[in-house]
């Protein structure tokens, strides 16, 4: 496949960047996901999934050449009997020090006591692309599911071995990437994106 756009993701984070290109390949897009050398460091604190992430796109295109395309996303799962949160929190739930175990380990414990009826929970993905000349687009995605009692599964990474998506009785964790990739928020998200790049004939 030969490739027709580049597309530098503003995360530093290996693991996201594999994700996307996996996501990309899947759709059968000729697209390369790039991930940012040094992202700059950027307070996530709009309060809003949308907010967060388009500050990280802004961050990372001050740092690149005129005209390149860049994606940032920004998620969380939200918990119903928390009122939402940490939703866009998710990232520093147990601290600034940005630790995905230690988030992990304090929404189980939160959650221990919580009984099986009021663990719903929801995983939200939103993706802002800038472009040249200021271009911008927005894409979201939702995946419903429950938190299950204790975490499951060595796949993943963040809250992935607590959240069972909607229609499954493995976590996400557990769920190879194939499968993942076909039912997650991200995915969800990614569709709305790949649907726009083939009406803009970018891929």
């Amino acid at each position: 496949m030969t490739i027709q756009v580049i597309i530098h993701l503003a995360t530093g984070n290996a693991h996201k960047a594999r994700e996307f290109q996996a996501l990309a390949d899947a759709s059968g897009l000729a697209v390369k996901i790039v991930a940012a050398e040094k992202m700059p460091t950027v307070a996530e604190d709009t309060g809003t999934f949308v907010g967060n992430a388009r500050k990280k796109a802004l961050a990372l295109q001050a740092t690149l050449s005129a005209g390149v395309w860049v994606l940032a996303d920004d998620s969380g799962v939200c918990v119903d009997a928390l009122g939402g949160a940490p939703g866009v929190e998710s990232a520093y739930y147990a601290g600034p020090q940005h630790d995905g175990v230690a988030n992990l380990r304090k929404l189980t414990e939160v959650m221990r006591d919580v009984p099986a009826e009021r663990r719903g929970a929801s995983f939200n993905c939103v993706l802002v692309l800038r472009g040249p000349a200021e271009a911008e687009q927005i894409f979201a995605g939702r995946c419903p599911g429950i938190l299950c009692m204790e975490p499951a599964g060595g796949n993943g990474f963040g809250y992935d071995p607590l959240f069972v998506p909607e229609g499954f009785a493995q976590t996400y964790a557990q769920l190879g990437d194939a499968e993942k990739n076909r039912i997650s928020h991200r995915a969800r998200a990614w569709a709305q994106f790949a649907a726009w790049l083939r009406a803009q004939r970018l891929a």
